[in-house]
């Protein structure tokens, strides 16, 4: 007897299941890869089919393709194009920096006149149903579409129009196809070419191609393949359009804020952003990634980055790209010239990849302190645009309205509640904090905020809570900073002079002494050779001009002059000191006392001209810090002065000078003798 069973009591036949490598090329046939890169994707899988899956490679190969699935080889965000909401942007996330600002604004239009402007396409035929029907197709690309009946009429118009790309017959009257290449290449080089024929052959393709054409296409023409060339062409057109600026590299004292305004131009293009910090980076191997052969390899940080990013098109900033190392394992900084050049960026080529990445949507900001540390061939390749200090009435502004409620709001409360008054940010600002930028002042706003919280918890306080000036001062205790240029006494030999550094504008005391001696020039203060080299110079113009300054040149013989700058623990350099070391010297030797609120800052020659120096803002706003009554200035740094805020230039008296004597007159006293 047979029995048979019910076909419920069936038991399911299991699906059989797929192995890694078929999930792979499953999901590598249904991806948008390039071709080229969906074509090694295939190659590795075919590796991996022959590879026993308990080997160390097998979990490598997996590795490496799912890394080419997940890259963003064609996924790009939709840029904002909208210049007022940049400009809002800006100026809701940052206050003053109105330079920088414009600059970046500009940056932008052209960016955006790009990718609004209107493309033109040119359509050359002698047939007129062909050149109807062509032109009828591309109108759909939204572009402006030309038409002429042979080459002659095309270069006519190419006279008077600019083209983006032309489609053109091949046999035509007149001019063909070939001799208007020709043309097109030799005037207009920028201009693509695709040419259409119905006598194609291959010795005619190829020729056209080794012209400079892009595209050669046989007739009958199919209509959607026209159209998604020129589309392709012109999307490229654009594209480099946008990225044919240069990099911006914002460089200025830290706390000035370089890298939250490279936020701020993220937001205003709605796309998303990248921070890289390159400080101490010494292995060129994290940018450019390892080759596949070693032991634990991986992609570089740039395509790390954009794989969990996911789009090709974010701001990428690079920090502190001046503080980059480099050691017995490569440059980083030479993997910067590839990166950030947008001639070689298309095809940037990350070892572990081993296929070329586009980088050329990518928009690179770098930051640094000091340019003057970059090597020559990469800053180059960059838009310098210098952050400056802020003034003390910007400092008090942005701390009343931005840092001050971004504290409260951290511990919970409003301003309503809790409000810092003018008077008192000011006594914060001068008396606790010195630096160019705003973390000093964000970090006391801090601490007084905190001390108050704690004071309302203890029920010592209550809101509503007004902090004045006299709060800052039992609440931080007593004043770190006071002017103290203001209130030195004349000295013989010590003047006040006026520096610039990474860290914004500083001053600095120059103070000399003489002794008996043998003519020797002592130099201590940390100091590099350029500032011995100015103190050399400024002795030697002493010497030379002894009976204009009434000095006894015996003197010189026999007495040792040293010269000393404060603060021995800090290297100092630079040329801009030159004047401040002259002054004091002839101070020392004329026994005239020098005043300590007058600052000087100029190079010192040979001849006694007084040539300019840089980073003016900085050194007149550190002036007026430390209570600085009048500052000298070279007479040749006047135009750059006079194009500053009325803010800076009041800041304190400015003079300018162009001979030691106009100097004299305001540093030295007359003598006590």
């Amino acid at each position: 007897m047979r029995f048979f069973s019910k076909p419920e009591d069936v038991a399911p036949v299991p699906e059989p299941t797929l192995t890694m490598q078929e999930e792979l090329r499953i999901a590598v046939e249904k991806s948008k890869l390039p071709e080229n890169v969906r074509h090694i994707a295939l190659e590795e899988l075919t590796k991996l089919d022959r590879t026993d899956s308990s080997f160390a490679e097998f979990g490598l190969g997996v590795t490496y393709v799912e890394l080419l699935l997940s890259l963003p080889w064609n996924i790009s965000s939709q840029d904002n194009l909208e210049l007022e909401h940049a400009v809002t942007v800006l100026n809701q996330e940052h206050f003053g920096l109105n330079g920088v600002k414009q600059r970046i604004l500009e940056y932008l239009a052209s960016n955006i006149t790009c990718h609004i402007k209107k493309s033109t396409v040119l359509v050359v035929d002698d047939e007129q149903i062909s050149r109807d029907n062509m032109a009828y197709s591309l109108n759909k690309l939204s572009c402006e579409v030309l038409t002429a009946s042979n080459g002659l009429e095309a270069v006519d118009i190419l006279e008077e129009r600019n083209v983006d790309c032309i489609v053109t017959d091949l046999k035509m009257q007149k001019m063909d196809g070939l001799e208007l290449l020709n043309y097109v290449q030799e005037k207009w080089p920028d201009t693509k070419l695709i040419i259409v024929t119905g006598y194609a052959t291959v010795d005619n393709a190829i020729g056209a191609l080794k012209k400079g054409a892009l595209h050669y296409l046989p007739k009958p023409i199919n209509l959607e393949i026209l159209r998604n060339a020129v589309q392709e062409i012109l999307e490229q057109q654009k594209q480099a359009c946008s990225v044919s600026g240069p990099i911006l590299c914002f460089t200025g004292p830290p706390g000035t804020g370089k890298t939250s305004i490279g936020k701020s131009v993220a937001n205003a293009l709605s796309r998303k952003f990248i921070r890289l910090s390159l400080a101490g980076m010494r292995d060129e191997a994290e940018l450019r990634g390892h080759r596949r052969t070693y032991v634990g390899a991986m992609a570089g940080r740039i395509i790390s980055e954009l794989n969990k990013c996911g789009v090709n098109n974010p701001v990428f900033m690079l920090d502190e790209i001046d503080k980059i190392g480099q050691d017995f394992r490569g440059d980083p900084a030479s993997v910067l010239l590839e990166i950030l050049d947008p001639e070689q960026n298309r095809h940037f080529l990350d070892y572990y990849l081993d296929t070329p990445f586009d980088l050329s949507k990518v928009m690179f900001i770098t930051t640094a302190n000091m340019v003057d540390n970059l090597p020559a061939p990469l800053r180059d390749r960059m838009e310098i645009i210098p952050f400056s200090c802020y003034t003390l009435n910007e400092k008090k502004q942005i701390g009343l309205d931005y840092l001050a409620p971004r504290q409260l709001r951290t511990l919970g409360y409003s301003q309503n509640e809790i409000a810092f008054t003018p008077e008192a940010m000011s006594t914060l600002i001068s008396g606790y904090t010195r630096d160019a930028g705003l973390r000093s002042v964000n970090r006391e706003i801090g601490n007084v905020c905190r001390k108050i919280n704690l004071q309302i918890l203890q029920q010592l306080k209550k809101p509503p809570i007004t902090i004045s000036s006299e709060d800052i001062v039992s609440l931080l205790g007593y004043e770190r900073y006071t002017f103290e240029a203001a209130t030195a006494q004349p000295l013989i030999g010590v003047t006040t002079g006026l520096v610039w550094s990474e860290y914004g504008g500083q001053l600095i005391y120059i103070e000399t002494a003489k002794m008996k001696g043998s003519g020797r020039l002592i130099m201590t203060g940390s100091l590099g050779e350029v500032l011995k080299e100015s103190a050399q110079t400024a002795l030697s113009f002493l010497r030379s001009n002894a009976t204009k300054f009434s000095i006894d040149e015996n003197l010189f013989e026999q007495r040792d002059i040293h010269v000393h700058i404060p603060a021995g623990d800090i290297s100092k350099d630079g040329a801009s000191a030159g004047v401040t070391i002259v002054m004091a010297l002839l101070s020392l030797l004329t026994k005239r006392p020098a005043r300590r609120d007058v600052a000087l800052t100029g190079e010192f020659t040979l001849s006694g001209r007084i040539l300019p120096v840089g980073g003016l803002r900085e050194k007149i706003l550190a002036a007026q810090q430390a209570g600085v009554r009048v500052i000298l200035l070279p007479e040749r740094n006047k135009k750059e002065v006079q194009v500053m805020n009325d803010e800076v230039r009041n800041a304190a008296e400015l003079h300018f000078v162009s001979s030691i004597n106009e100097i004299v007159e305001h540093v030295l006293l007359p003598s006590a003798d």
